[in-house]
């Protein structure tokens, strides 16, 4: 059943893949005539990616939620209390019918303010274990959907399910002539793809221009380096660097053997469900929570990828894993054709809609 005049507000930021999710389900939304709105921090990437979108963004304070005892945490105090003020404002003037949060800092004032205006919340989790600010959201949530099996174990089972990756269409359809067209490399050489997420990877990234050479010499090279990343004194007929793709990023995966990655949760479903060979090198814990190692052990036990720790990255290890993965590639496939579970953004829109 179609809904007529409603509204619902999206939240979440501080990394894409606290974003992406919200701007894939934005045009279900609106096909159901239901109007999405997004409420963001002043100076997050959510904002502009939202923005680019044509979906309107409202601005509220917000601070960083830290596990760790820190000065600042006194000051954030104010921020998010101040943040829940200034999303109480835009929730009575938008009235929506619920709010989805992605997650991030951001989203907590959001989930608060909801919660004191008895507005329902549905919250989606990408990660095996929450992070500081869906665990506090979790907890004023009607329900929180989960895209590990696993992550049942770390929140309220009662109110929590289980729905896989939510999978973006446009990547079951990359093409190797388009990626072809687009880089000038040869779809029938061995091609290697670096992603080193949305804000690139300091280490992923020195690692590939540093020892080019040795990466070139066996494979043709498509690195994906993050904003502000790209080294305009290197280059070579056998590799092509990129700050940020969007739509060639299907075809990118089609012509690539093997994707070295970090493993953030949206990426390496995207990999699983393209059947991708995966190496994958997550964020060490003197940058993170820990989480992207866990997606990363998690992968690896089931049989879809290969791991290395940040800190043990050589142009050797990575050669010598890419070799294995390449020798073994049919058992790879093979195990990740067991997994079937997943949604597509229309589905999901669909089930938030019925939950109402």
């Amino acid at each position: 059943m179609k809904l007529k005049d409603d509204v619902v507000v999206l939240t979440g930021g501080g990394t894409i893949g606290h974003v992406m999710l919200n701007t894939l389900i934005a045009p279900e939304l609106l096909n159901d005539n239901v109007k999405p709105y997004y409420i963001g921090s002043k100076t997050g990437i959510e904002k502009e990616i939202i923005e680019k979108s044509g979906i309107e963004y409202y601005s509220i304070s917000s601070g960083k939620l830290r596990r760790y005892l820190s000065f600042e945490n006194i000051k954030d105090v104010f921020k998010v209390t101040k943040g829940i003020f200034d999303a109480r404002r835009i929730l009575k003037k938008l009235q929506p019918k619920f709010v989805f949060s992605k997650g991030g800092f951001v989203s907590v004032p959001v989930v608060l303010a909801a919660k004191s205006l008895n507005i329902p919340v549905y919250i989606h989790e990408s990660d095996i274990s929450p992070g500081l600010a869906n665990k506090i959201a979790g907890k004023f949530a009607k329900k929180i959907f989960v895209t590990f099996e696993k992550t049942l174990n770390f929140v309220d089972s009662n109110k929590s399910e289980y729905v896989g990756p939510v999978i973006r269409e446009e990547l079951l359809h990359g093409s190797k002539e388009i990626a072809e067209n687009i880089t000038g490399l040869n779809p029938n050489k061995p091609t290697i793809m670096f992603i080193g997420g949305s804000l690139g990877a300091k280490s992923i990234n020195d690692l590939v221009h540093n020892h080019l050479d040795t990466f070139v010499d066996q494979y043709q090279v498509i690195h994906i380096t993050g904003p502000d990343n790209i080294r305009e004194d290197i280059s070579h007929p056998n590799y092509r660097q990129y700050e940020f793709v969007q739509h060639e990023l299907a075809h990118f995966y089609k012509i690539s053997d093997v994707v070295i990655s970090r493993s953030g949760a949206n990426v390496i479903y995207e990999l699983l469900l393209l059947k991708q060979p995966m190496l994958l090198i997550p964020l060490p814990l003197s940058q993170s929570r820990g989480d992207q190692i866990e997606n990363a052990e998690y992968f690896k036990s089931k049989g879809y990828a290969e791991t290395i720790e940040d800190e043990s990255i050589t142009p050797k290890r990575i050669i010598d894993n890419i070799r294995k993965i390449e020798n073994n590639k049919l058992e790879y496939i093979k195990n990740m054709e067991t997994f079937t579970a997943g949604m597509t953004p229309k589905r999901l829109t669909e089930h938030l809609l019925k939950e109402e």
